[in-house]
């Protein structure tokens, strides 16, 4: 018997840090699109692995990238 396919999804972005004392970019980019975009607002890698989690991906991770960018990894 063939195992079932693994799905993964990845968004890349320029993450606010979770505890918000490394990564300044991050929130002056999340002002920057409020200031253009009412309602608009970046996100910490662990709300994005919170949301993954909730969509029923059972293993999630973030990964720095070069510069402020970061991408978060969800398997289902």
């Amino acid at each position: 018997m063939r195992p079932a396919p693994r799905l993964a999804l990845a968004a890349y972005d320029t993450l606010i840090d979770d505890d918000r004392s490394r990564n300044a970019f991050g929130p002056m980019m999340s002002l920057n699109k409020l200031i253009e975009t009412p309602g608009s607002f970046d996100y910490r890698g662990a709300e994005c692995q919170g949301w993954m989690k909730a969509a029923g991906f059972g293993e999630t991770y973030v990964e720095h990238l070069t510069g402020p960018d970061s991408r978060v990894v969800g398997i289902k």
